[in-house]
Parts: structure tokens; C-alpha cells; sequence
């Protein structure tokens, strides 16, 4: 749960986010490139702010990596993120 909770920790300092989950779905890529026995390699994002008005999916994306970049590099093997300004639809 250290690395779940450290992405949270993040991405709320940094972004103030009206809605923000963090979903570890590592158990559904056991046996796969990337996955350790225990756990939080592989993890679904879905963040709401208002830090992200204005800008395009790319930049989005690549303010929330900027914002792991480390946790990337050393425990995280696969991130999915969905970033959205408010009022902007969810998929």
C-alpha cells in the first residue's frame, strides 16, 4: 500500500484535485513483464483538477508523470492515467 498511498500523497499536493482514484490493479497482471510478488506495479488513474484546464491530454499526462517520475523509474511498471479538468466528461 506504500506506493498506492505515495501516488495519492502526490498527486493531491500537487494538483488540489476535486476527484482523484488510484486504482492498483497489479494482481490482474501477475506473471507479466513488470509485476513483483508483491504487488503495486500497475496502476489505473483517474484525476479531476482544475490545474488541468486548458491543456491537452499529452501535458496532462505529463504533468502527473513528472509528478512520479521516480516512483516510475523504480516501482511503478505500467500507470494509466485519465486526467480532466471539471465539467469535462468522464469516460
Amino acid at each position: 500500500m506504500w506506493v498506492r498511498s505515495e501516488i495519492e500523497r502526490r498527486l493531491r499536493a500537487a494538483l488540489a484535485p476535486q476527484r482523484l482514484e488510484v486504482i492498483d490493479e497489479s494482481a490482474r497482471h501477475t506473471g507479466h513483464a513488470g509485476a513483483r510478488p508483491e504487488g503495486e506495479t500497475h496502476f489505473r488513474i483517474l484525476v479531476v483538477s482544475s490545474a488541468f484546464a486548458g491543456l491537452g491530454r499529452l501535458e496532462r499526462q505529463r504533468r502527473v508523470h513528472a509528478l512520479l517520475a521516480d516512483l516510475l523509474r523504480e516501482r511503478v511498471h505500467a500507470l494509466a492515467i485519465v486526467a480532466r479538468a471539471p465539467g469535462e466528461p468522464l469516460p
